[in-house]
Order: structure tokens, then sequence, then C-alpha cells
């Protein structure tokens, strides 16, 4: 698909790549993006130390197969969740840095979705290792 001012649809002059060169590329920014969030977002990287911990103890404790896959993927939602509101943040902050309403409620509710994937794994983890 061209750009295609008229349309009011322009598409990104980064889109193109395709097979294996798209999928180098997709790594390198993700890399990036792992990367910007560990050196700018302070909860990011305490959820990363966290993960540390609590992946390898997954495996450590007896649990079955299941239940460390809940275990495991609870401590994943959170940072990718955290991702996400970190990239929100982010937007909000790159259209304006003026306290405005609706750049309010788009952190509030990133902060919220941050708040209920927490919640999820002190759920899974309390049901798992206290069950």
């Amino acid at each position: 698909m061209q750009n295609n001012p008229s349309s009011g649809h322009e598409e990104s002059p980064f889109k193109g790549k395709t097979g294996l060169r798209r999928l180098v590329n997709a790594f390198g920014y993700s890399m990036d993006g792992f990367k910007a969030a560990y050196q700018h977002e302070d909860a990011f990287r305490q959820e990363v130390w966290l993960s540390l911990v609590l992946i390898p103890l997954a495996f450590y404790l007896e649990a079955e197969a299941l239940n460390r896959i809940l275990m495991v993927g609870s401590v994943l939602l959170v940072m990718i969740v955290e991702l996400l509101n970190s990239a929100v943040e982010a937007v909000v902050d790159r259209v304006s840095i003026e306290r405005h309403a609706l750049a309010k409620r788009a952190k509030d509710i990133g902060s919220a979705a941050v708040l209920l994937a927490l919640v999820n794994l002190a759920v899974v983890w309390s049901l798992i290792v206290f069950n």
C-alpha cells in the first residue's frame, strides 16, 4: 500500500520491509524498546528484577506444569502491561506535557491496567503457593 495523502491514510515510511529483513529489524526495535524501558522507567526496572526472582522460583517450587505456566505467565503479563503503559505515557508526553483531562485519563487507565496485572500476579501466586 502506498502513501495516499488524499485518502487521509498515510502509511509510515518505515513500513515495507519483508521476510528475514523485517524479522531482524523487528527484533532490533524490540531490543531498543527493552533498553529504553529499563533505562527510563523505574517501575519496569523493578519488575525486571522481580521477574528475575519469581520466574526461577516458579521452577524451584513444587508445582504442576500448568501452575508453573500460570506463575510465569502472570509475571510476564505484568511486564507486558507495564511496557504498554509506558508507551502510552511516552506518546501522551510527546503530544503535550501540559496538564489535560484526556492525558490524565490515558495515564490513569494505563496505571489501572498495571495494577490489575499486579493483582492477577498476587492472586495466581497466592492460590498456587498457599493451596
